[in-house]
C-alpha cells in the first residue's frame, strides 16, 4: 500500500463524499429521507478512508477494488443512495492510479453499466407512477434518461483522459528529476576527476620544476660554503647563481598558485585577465607577446575560462621549454570562437610528446565544450596551438 500519489485528487474525493453525505439528509428537492441513512454514511466513511492508501501489489489491487465495488453496491441497492454517480466518478478516478489501461476500461465500463441500470430503474419507476391522462410524460423522461447517460459517459471519458494526462505529466516530471539528479552526480564526478587531474599536474610541475630548483639551490650553496675561504670570487659566483635559481623557483611557485585559483576571471573581463598573463610572462622572460582580441559575438563563460586556462598553460610551456623570442596570441569570433597561440621556439615532435599533463589538459578543456584542439609543430619550427569552438 502507498499514499495517494496526487493529494489534490484525494481532497477532491473527500469533497465529493462530503457533498453526498450532506445531500443524504436534505429533504429538498427530495421529499423523503433515504431508507438507511446510517448505512450510507458508514459506507461513505469507509470509501473515503480507503482513498488514503492505494495498493501496489496485483492481488491486493483486486481485493481493494472488490471492496470498493461492494460498498457501492451496498449503498446503492440497500441504502438507495441518491448521489451514486459521484461515487462512481470517485471509483473511476481512484482506479486510474491502481490499474493499467485495460483494467481501467473494465472498471469504467462497470461504473457506466451500474449508472445505466440505476437510470433505467428510475425511469421505469416514474413511468409506473404516471396516470393515463399523462401518457406524454414517458417521452420527456426518456429524453432525460438518454441525456443523463450520454453526459455521464462523456464525463467518464473526460476523467480517463484527464487522469492519463496528469499521470503522464507526473511521470515526465519524475523522469526529468531523475535525469537532473543523475546529471548532477555526473557533473560532480567529472568535476572531482578534473580537480584531481589538475592537482596531479600541478604536483608534477612542482616536483619537476621547484624540486629541481631546490636541489640546484642546495648544491650551489654547498659549493659556495666550501669555496668561501679558499676562493671567495668563485663562491660569490655560486651565490649569484643561487639567487637566480631562487628567483626562478619563486616565479614558478607564483604560477602554480595562480593556476590553483578557482576563478581567475572573477571581477574582470577576459581581456584584462589575458593582459595580466601577458604582463607576468613579460616580467619572467622579457618577451612581450603580441595579443589581438576581437570578440564580435557573445562568448559563454565556460569558453572564456577555458581559453584563459589554455593561454596560461601555453605561456607556461613556452617559458619552460620553447626558448622562443616571439609569441603571438589571436582571439576572434565569427560563426565560431577561434584561439591561436604561436611562438618561434624550438618546437618538438608531437609523436614523442603526447602524455604531458599540459597538452592533455588543454585538449580535454577544448573537447569538454565540444571544440577542436590542434597542435602544429616540429623540431626547430616553433609551435602553434589552435582551438575552435
Amino acid at each position: 500500500m502507498t499514499k495517494h500519489p496526487i493529494p489534490f485528487l484525494l481532497y477532491l474525493e473527500w469533497i465529493l463524499l462530503g457533498i453526498i453525505a450532506i445531500i443524504e439528509f436534505l429533504r429538498f428537492p427530495f421529499p423523503h429521507l433515504p431508507r438507511f441513512p446510517l448505512l450510507n454514511l458508514l459506507g461513505l466513511a469507509v470509501f473515503g478512508v480507503m482513498g488514503l492508501r492505494l495498493p501496489t501489489q496485483k492481488s491486493v489491487k483486486v481485493m481493494y477494488t472488490g471492496v470498493e465495488i461492494g460498498v457501492i453496491l451496498l449503498v446503492s441497492l440497500v441504502g438507495k443512495l441518491r448521489m451514486l454517480p459521484l461515487m462512481l466518478i470517485i471509483l473511476v478516478i481512484r482506479n486510474c492510479f491502481i490499474f493499467e489501461r485495460q483494467s481501467r476500461l473494465i472498471i469504467t465500463g462497470f461504473a457506466f453499466v451500474l449508472f445505466l441500470m440505476r437510470e433505467v430503474d428510475r425511469f421505469q419507476s416514474r413511468s409506473l407512477r404516471l396516470r393515463p391522462p399523462r401518457l406524454a410524460m414517458p417521452e420527456r423522461w426518456l429524453f432525460i434518461l438518454l441525456s443523463s447517460i450520454v453526459v455521464f459517459g462523456l464525463v467518464l471519458v473526460f476523467l480517463q483522459l484527464l487522469v492519463d494526462a496528469v499521470l503522464a505529466e507526473r511521470r515526465s516530471r519524475d523522469e526529468l528529476a531523475q535525469a537532473n539528479a543523475q546529471l548532477r552526480r555526473y557533473a560532480t564526478r567529472i568535476e572531482d576527476m578534473a580537480t584531481l587531474q589538475e592537482r596531479n599536474r600541478i604536483a608534477r610541475e612542482i616536483h619537476d620544476s621547484l624540486g629541481h630548483s631546490l636541489i640546484t639551490f642546495n648544491l650551489h650553496l654547498e659549493a659556495a660554503l666550501r669555496l668561501l675561504e679558499s676562493n671567495p670570487a668563485e663562491a660569490k659566483g655560486f651565490l649569484l647563481e643561487v639567487k637566480q635559481v631562487a628567483a626562478t623557483a619563486l616565479q614558478e611557485v607564483r604560477q602554480s598558485v595562480a593556476t590553483l585559483r578557482s576563478n581567475p576571471l572573477q571581477g574582470q573581463s577576459v581581456e584584462d585577465a589575458i593582459a595580466s598573463l601577458i604582463q607576468e610572462f613579460h616580467k619572467s622572460t622579457g618577451i612581450l607577446p603580441d595579443c589581438q582580441i576581437n570578440l564580435s559575438h557573445p562568448v559563454t563563460p565556460d569558453m572564456k575560462m577555458a581559453s584563459y586556462r589554455i593561454i596560461q598553460e601555453s605561456l607556461t610551456n613556452i617559458y619552460k621549454h620553447a626558448k622562443a623570442t616571439e609569441v603571438s596570441i589571436q582571439i576572434w569570433t565569427d560563426s565560431q570562437f577561434h584561439l591561436i597561440i604561436q611562438d618561434n621556439g624550438r618546437g618538438f615532435d608531437v609523436t614523442q610528446n603526447t602524455t604531458g599533463f599540459g597538452l592533455q589538459g588543454m585538449r580535454e578543456r577544448t573537447q569538454a565544450l565540444g571544440g577542436r584542439f590542434t597542435i602544429n609543430t616540429a623540431p626547430g619550427q616553433g609551435c602553434q596551438v589552435r582551438v575552435e569552438w
